[in-house]
């Protein structure tokens, strides 16, 4: 269940008082809302399901076929998880657990990650889109503004947040989508490590508490095939009520400044690394689905 990238993370992304419920893997992110399809019906994928039944279940009985396709018993995720690099290539974590991770794809705005296949979506950001989506069905027009059709955007808002099931939001991934100028460039910011400072000034001044301490611990640049330039920035928030440890990815393409932060209870930190660097070496700009 849920819907469904660095302003303010570490204070808009922690959703205070917004439970992480889930009722089970199998309710994640069914909501088509926005284009995002996260652990959609299986029948959109067939075309995929198709080509992981012909490589990894060649010469297997109907009935195993069957198994797979349904994933009974975790097999699907099982098969999976012995080549995990194929079933991720083929984006069938996006219906199938594979190797831990499930896969977030979001066709609308135009990203993707893979998260714990054991975390749910933000309950808060389902029935929001769902008010949305429900908005846009009315027969009544949306309200004007100087003669054009207006409505109201929260530029801050996460378009996508997953976390553990139960828990209280403090450990979370969360995805922001802003606008900029189409000539917007992080790269005129400097380096890996200058773009970090720039960021964790910002979280600094724009706290309303002055005891906040930023820190950065590590700063790293990749590049796609598309030449978009990813900056992942690891880095420590600390308040007297509290320690965090922060991994976020953010890139700019086409008008749009892309986010994605995750965040963990600085004594959560080691039990969680790997995952947080997992989901932050999976995000990506897509072009089509």
């Amino acid at each position: 269940m849920a819907t469904a990238a660095v302003a303010r993370h570490t204070h808009h992304h922690h959703h205070r008082g917004a439970p992480w419920r889930g009722r089970g893997q199998g309710e994640r992110w069914r909501l088509r809302r926005g284009g995002i399809r996260c652990s959609s019906p299986a029948q959109e994928f067939a075309a995929l399901a198709a080509v992981f039944r012909r490589r990894l279940v060649v010469g297997a009985t109907t009935a195993a076929a069957a198994a797979v396709g349904a994933n009974f018993g975790g097999v699907t995720s099982f098969l999976l998880g012995l080549s995990p690099e194929l079933g991720r290539s083929l984006r069938l974590d996006v219906l199938y657990p594979v190797g831990g991770f499930s896969r977030c794809l979001d066709s609308d705005n135009g990203f993707e990650f893979i998260y714990p296949s054991s975390w749910v979506g933000d309950q808060t950001l389902l029935y929001r889109e769902a008010k949305k989506a429900e908005l846009q069905r009315s027969l009544d027009p949306p309200p004007l503004k100087n003669g054009r059709l207006s409505r109201p955007r929260n530029i801050s808002e996460p378009v996508a947040a997953f976390g553990p099931p139960g828990s209280n939001g403090e450990l979370n991934v969360s995805v922001i989508v802003s606008p900029v100028p189409q000539d917007f460039s992080i790269e005129a910011f400097g380096g890996p490590k200058d773009v970090g400072e720039v960021v964790l000034r910002r979280i600094a001044r724009t706290r309303r508490s002055p005891d906040i301490n930023a820190t950065l611990i590590d700063a790293a640049l990749r590049e796609d095939a598309e030449n978009v330039k990813y900056y992942k920035l690891e880095f420590r928030v600390e308040s007297p009520s509290f320690r965090r440890h922060n991994v976020a990815v953010c890139c700019a393409k086409d008008g749009k400044l892309y986010t994605m932060n995750a965040q963990a209870p600085e004594s959560a930190w080691k039990a969680v690394q790997e995952e947080f660097f997992a989901m932050a070496d999976s995000f990506s700009l897509v072009n089509y689905v």
